[in-house]
């Protein structure tokens, strides 16, 4: 089998060579020998100026000249850099680093590589034909094993002083239903509070009692007070029946039946509510059921660029200088697998990828590249119940609120006061030419979780 690779994850011949010992061919450096395979990473050029490109070696780091390459490729050697998992596969892997003189040469790759700046597109085609690698899409989220080592302590308390709410998101599986519990401050940062799997799946009405449990479990806030959770969303995607008739039982004002939607609507990424029909105990229901529709890739890139975001340094913290809107907070107790599910080793559990239909439009779309990644989805549902909470256009009135009862103290804003008259009723100077005609008076939501 022979192919240049594509997409990271759906790539056919990628998932064959990672099946296979995986052969890079070895070539020696003129100056001390060492055998190494050409990687585009040693290929070095001043800046804009591609005329300039030499392969510096992996063992002296001294530049090589093109001209060395033909001796280089005449003593170099395959050698098997992994294990093959299919004893009766060899793999091969070469890239336009080896052409011989007079093909491709590192001043035209170079070349290449800074035309394609600036090109999505161009720069996939580099990729994939002069290096011979997979394209990984925007949107990709960082690696597990840096989410592990940003885990925190929470100390004695379950949520930490920022978190001002708790909403939940469930995923339905055959034989288990597994929950995340997470707070959430301004700003949307968030705080994973908790994890947990319900042995038994839709059928098992003990996994049901365990859930029902869950909304009036209390969680330990630092500062003593005790939060319930707020918004659980819950997967309608597998059992629906089951969901529908779960949530029912349950009432609306707590529990949001959720269905996710392929595609990206960044300006509302939730819509809804819609009464579907549902079957409750073999009868069916018209308008039985409240359903909100979620566009769960506009959660995901979301989520992978909050995950993203730089932290500031102990110095700057030590200046008072806080986490940016939106970081994630991630416990120490958490284990591996979950954060794999989250992000995965070496690519995302779901990756943004470009296709096209027949007639040549694209679009984007998140395809699944690991078999599990409930904990992807579990933050996807969370979100959404928070923003079908109304956390995303809650005023300042309402944050403070949600302060008081946490019992923290009122964040100082960002902007800086206005003047305002002493007497709080008294009523701003019109300003020279403008109507004086009576504003109508802005009406303050309060979440109903909320209300005395």
């Amino acid at each position: 089998m022979v192919s240049t690779p594509t997409i990271r994850g759906l790539s056919r011949i990628e998932r064959e060579y990672e099946a296979s010992d995986q052969r890079r061919y070895f070539v020696p450096c003129p100056h001390c020998g060492h055998m190494q395979w050409l990687e585009f990473e040693r290929l070095r050029w001043a800046k804009g100026e591609p005329k300039t490109a030499n392969y510096h070696c992996a063992g002296c780091d001294a530049p090589i000249a093109e001209h060395h390459k033909t001796a280089m490729l005449a003593a170099g050697e395959w050698r098997a850099t992994a294990k093959s998992q299919d004893p009766h596969s060899i793999g091969f892997h070469i890239s336009a680093l080896y052409s011989p003189i007079g093909w491709k040469s590192w001043e035209q790759i170079a070349r290449d590589w800074l035309v394609a700046q600036g090109s999505e597109d161009m720069l996939r085609a580099a990729r994939n034909t002069l290096l011979g690698e997979t394209w990984v899409e925007s949107g990709e989220a960082p690696e597990w094993q840096r989410l592990a080592d940003r885990r925190e302590s929470y100390g004695d308390a379950q949520i930490p002083e920022g978190g001002l709410f708790l909403t939940a998101g469930v995923d339905v599986q055959k034989d288990r239903i597994e929950v995340d519990v997470w707070a959430w401050g301004r700003g949307l940062e968030s705080w994973l509070v908790d994890h947990i799997v319900i042995a038994g799946g839709p059928d098992h009405a003990q996994a049901w009692d365990q859930l029902t449990a869950l909304l009036g479990k209390p969680w330990q806030h630092a500062n003593g007070a005790v939060m319930p959770i707020a918004k659980l969303a819950i997967d309608s995607g597998y059992e629906a029946a089951a969901v529908y008739g779960w949530a029912r039982a349950q009432g609306f004002e707590q529990v949001a039946p959720i269905k996710g939607l392929e595609g990206f609507n960044r300006a509302t990424p939730v819509s809804g509510p819609t009464f579907v029909d549902a079957t409750i105990g073999g009868r069916r229901l018209r308008r039985g059921a409240r359903l909100w529709p979620i566009a769960t890739a506009t959660f995901k890139t979301e989520t992978y660029r909050f995950l993203r975001l730089e932290r500031p340094s102990d110095e700057d913290r030590n200046l008072g200088v806080c986490d940016p809107p939106g970081t994630v907070h991630l416990p120490d107790w958490i284990d591996t697998e979950w954060l794999k599910q989250l992000v995965a080793e070496q690519l995302v559990a779901e990756q943004l990828v470009t296709v096209r239909n027949k007639r040549g439009y694209a679009r984007q779309e998140w395809q699944k590249l690991r078999e599990r990644n409930e904990a992807l989805d579990c933050r996807v549902y969370a979100r959404a119940a928070a923003w079908i909470l109304g956390a995303d256009r809650w005023d300042e009135a309402t944050w403070r609120r949600l302060e008081e009862q946490a019992g923290v103290e009122t964040r100082q804003q960002s902007v800086a006061a206005e003047t305002v008259p002493t007497t709080p009723d008294a009523p701003q100077p019109a300003k020279a030419g403008t109507p004086t005609t009576p504003r109508r008076k802005r009406r303050t939501y309060t979440p109903r979780f909320m209300r005395d």
